[in-house]
């Protein structure tokens, strides 16, 4: 499933991410790149979005995020996930 930014064809997670291009990387590590490239600190996205900054910091450093915590995330990075029909399902 690659992330796309809204309204762009511009795949992030399985080709491209901010124009940099890497092999198949798990949505986790896309969010915590993506968080590392924003240029805001921790702290500043911490207080845009109500997450706390340890949390944050827990990310960044290995932990997962729960399901909520992850999508606030990502809305604020501007990322969408989008479910791709695999090739098996396109051929039935």
């Amino acid at each position: 499933m690659p992330i796309r930014h809204p309204g762009s064809s511009r795949i992030l997670a399985q080709y491209e991410v901010s124009g940099y291009t890497w092999g198949m990387e798990s949505v986790s590590q896309t969010l915590r790149h993506e968080l590392e490239r924003c240029g805001q600190t921790r702290y500043a996205v911490s207080k845009a979005t109500g997450i706390p900054e340890s949390v944050l910091s827990r990310f960044v450093h290995g932990q997962p995020l729960r399901g909520t915590t992850f999508d606030k995330l990502a809305e604020y990075l501007g990322l969408v996930l989008i479910k791709q029909p695999t090739a098996a399902r396109r051929e039935r």
